[in-house]
């Protein structure tokens, strides 16, 4: 009997302690569980956003699913993930999927990316015009340069394709490979080939990339007569994606389709955030705004 009243305590201390676990957390801008798609280019900086907002707010999980476009919007539009990081907008028909089921599309621009071109350090080019890209694009290169991306159905490869306004590519002088880790091992090995990815897969390459990325460089690009860039060749430098100055620039978008006021409200808040912006200045992407900083000038007469 003593037994059995100094046990009825500890089960009913364990049987509320399991059955505060089973409670599920509130969907709130600072609480739940999010599902997003992310283009790989963009996997390592939302890697190190969703570390640092959970320090905040550790009652959030994320669930992220990276890949190529192609394969990430698909995931999108079937209503098994409602938030996507894309560097586009949606279009009109991918829009309608939603609006016709009445949920709002929430489109958050949250840094900017530039795209490089690097090619081997033992590559007699360290320059290139973007007049040339098109021209190897469109399979008019009496130079003989080789471009190579990622894979076919990436996100990289579809904004080239359309500075070019092409849909199928030449059979000699474009070439895809795998992933952008492929790229770079490829263009450290061919220094007659020129490689193209984000400038921030380059500065947070992965470890097994450690031995590979000094192996290349960045090149120089100079823009098209009349626009912004063109008085001389521009690295993707931070300064150069802000000024306009380096012409491979993309926008990078949080798009929230939850049709609530949930975490990916809060999550998307946070990534416009001074905080959120200090980070993908850290990443080596640009802001999508710069923070003013305030100064209190005090006399001491």
């Amino acid at each position: 009997m003593r037994k059995l009243i100094f046990l009825l305590p500890l089960f009913f201390f364990i049987a509320c302690k399991q059955k505060a676990k089973k409670e599920p957390v509130a969907e709130t801008p600072t609480t739940g569980t999010i599902k997003m798609v992310v283009d790989e280019s963009f996997a390592a900086v939302l890697a190190d956003q969703i570390e640092v907002f959970r320090l905040d707010y550790p009652d959030t999980k994320f669930e992220m699913l990276q890949g190529n476009e192609n394969k990430i919007v698909p995931t999108f539009l079937n209503d098994s993930v409602r938030v996507a990081v894309l560097s586009r907008m949606l279009t009109p028909e991918e829009t309608n999927f939603y609006t016709k089921r009445s949920i709002k599309i929430t489109t958050t621009r949250f840094a900017l990316d530039g795209i490089a071109l690097f090619t081997g350090n033992n590559s007699p080019d360290s320059t290139i015009t973007v007049d040339e890209v098109i021209s190897i694009l469109q399979g008019n290169n009496p130079r003989g340069k080789k471009l190579v991306f990622d894979n076919a159905y990436s996100s990289t490869f579809r904004y080239f394709k359309a500075l070019a306004n092409i849909t199928a590519v030449p059979k000699t002088g474009v070439y895809t490979l795998n992933n952008n880790n492929d790229v770079i091992k490829y263009v450290a090995a061919h220094p007659d080939y020129i490689g193209v990815a984000g400038v921030n897969w380059l500065l947070r390459g992965d470890r097994d990339m450690n031995d590979f990325i000094p192996q290349v460089k960045l090149m120089g690009v100079k823009n098209v007569k009349g626009k912004t860039g063109d008085d001389e060749f521009y690295k993707p430098e931070q300064r150069n994606l802000i000024n306009g100055k380096y012409p491979f620039v993309r926008s990078v978008y949080f798009i929230n389709a939850e049709g609530r006021t949930g975490l990916g409200t809060g999550f998307a808040t946070w990534l416009r955030s001074q905080r959120g912006q200090l980070i993908v200045l850290k990443s080596g992407l640009a802001p999508h705004k710069i923070t003013s900083r305030d100064f209190n000038l005090k006399s001491d007469n």
